[in-house]
């Protein structure tokens, strides 16, 4: 009897499974489920993909060496990448993002406080790897390691510049011939990790 009782258990569940599935194949075949960045994604689908992304670059970017710190050259070499690549999705620091990149779903997300979700490993594997789905490229594609380093230096060291210092920089065109070190330097750098 017991033996029969785990047949119709083990059968019940391959049947809900196989349902389960059937039912996925389904929706997706349908056309149902909305595709247009003028829809926001539910709160299931916005948590399932934000967690599945969280988790997914701190397993991805775990056995990456960041380095110990980084120099003001870095810095002013990281902002002009950023200047170049990022600040029309991310915007800076007194400085919004393009309007067009409103249209995305999900939305770029400034970078102002991202430091205190990723540490430098994590950000050099986003910056390097990019995000699929989300409009996020792949800049490994186009730019050397150091180079994206340079970039987590300017990304990192953003949080403790003076919120002027973007635009600042920006007007007084850094980046359009041999690069200067900033002056000011900008103020020490946390240790990794934080």
């Amino acid at each position: 009897m017991r033996a029969r009782t785990v047949q119709w258990i083990i059968g019940g569940a391959f049947a809900c499974a196989l349902l389960g599935a059937l039912g996925a194949v389904a929706y997706v075949k349908s056309g149902l489920f909305n595709v247009a960045a003028t829809k926001r994604h539910s709160t299931l689908t916005w948590w399932a993909t934000h967690e599945t992304m969280i988790h997914s670059v701190r397993h991805y970017a775990a056995g990456i060496s960041a380095p110990a710190q980084f120099t003001p050259q870095q810095v002013l070499t990281g902002f002009c990448a950023y200047q170049t690549h990022c600040v029309a999705c991310h915007g800076a620091a007194g400085v919004p993002r393009e309007q067009w990149a409103s249209g995305f779903e999900p939305s770029p997300p400034y970078l102002l406080d991202v430091t205190n979700i990723w540490n430098r490993a994590q950000l050099f594997w986003l910056v390097k790897n990019g995000i699929k789905m989300t409009g996020m490229p792949a800049w490994g594609e186009s730019m050397s390691d150091p180079e994206i380093w340079d970039v987590v230096a300017f990304i990192e060291a953003s949080r403790q510049l003076p919120p002027q210092t973007y635009v600042q920089w920006a007007a007084q065109k850094r980046c359009s011939g041999p690069v200067e070190p900033p002056t000011p330097t900008p103020p020490r750098l946390p240790p990794s990790g934080i």
